[in-house]
């Protein structure tokens, strides 16, 4: 790659990180068609790479959003090992940007729940008076196959927080991530806690 293919794959990374972050884009294939739109760039070979996407985002958030970032990331980390403990009986894990660390403003919280009956997650939703919209998901489960899951989601408190309902067998089964291609990484409540120690203690050092 010469030096003006790569400033240029650079300009459209950073423009789609601000997309993402300022204007609430979550799709990072949309945010790089639209940022290459507005820099009149033509060739699809010129876009990044979604992990160049998510790199740009990381700079930008700690160039613009050295402190409102972290608070809200902590925040939606907190709903989120809540929501885990509400759900422990779905065996939930958290993925998603509030686990990678990019999340913001306009993020939600992710998890996966697995049963083979969908339904007993409503029933369980319903239970406890929580309202819920219901929809489905497209997830790549290896390069071949791709497939549609349930999905719902939820206000809690401010937070919103999706759901998506996987068969049992697919815990030891990630889907691939839309940013690597490579198996989606994904935390029990456990180690999610033990995660964020890690780097609590890491942050004093």
């Amino acid at each position: 790659m010469n030096l003006r293919d790569h400033n240029m794959r650079a300009n459209i990374a950073e423009t789609a990180a601000r997309l993402i972050i300022e204007g609430g884009i979550r799709d990072y294939q949309l945010a790089k068609r639209k940022a290459a739109e507005r820099l009149g760039v033509m060739d699809r070979g010129s876009l990044p790479t979604n992990i160049e996407i998510e790199e740009a985002v990381a700079l930008y958030q700690r160039l613009f959003r050295a402190e409102s970032q972290p608070q809200k990331l902590a925040e939606l980390r907190q709903a989120a090992m809540e929501a885990m403990g509400f759900l422990a009986q779905f065996d939930p894990r958290l993925t998603g940007a509030v686990l990678v660390g990019t999340a913001d403003e306009h993020s939600y919280v992710e998890l996966h729940l697995f049963t083979d009956a969908p339904e007993e997650v409503a029933m369980f939703l319903l239970e406890h008076g929580i309202a819920f919209e219901h929809g489905e998901k497209r997830l790549r489960l290896s390069q071949d196959e791709q497939r549609y899951f349930p999905a719902y989601r939820f206000l809690a408190g401010d937070t919103p927080i999706e759901l998506l309902i996987m068969p049992d067998r697919s815990r030891r089964q990630p889907p691939l991530s839309p940013i690597t291609g490579k198996a989606l990484r994904r935390l029990t409540l456990a180690k999610l806690r033990r995660f964020l120690a890690r780097e609590a203690k890491t942050a004093t050092e």
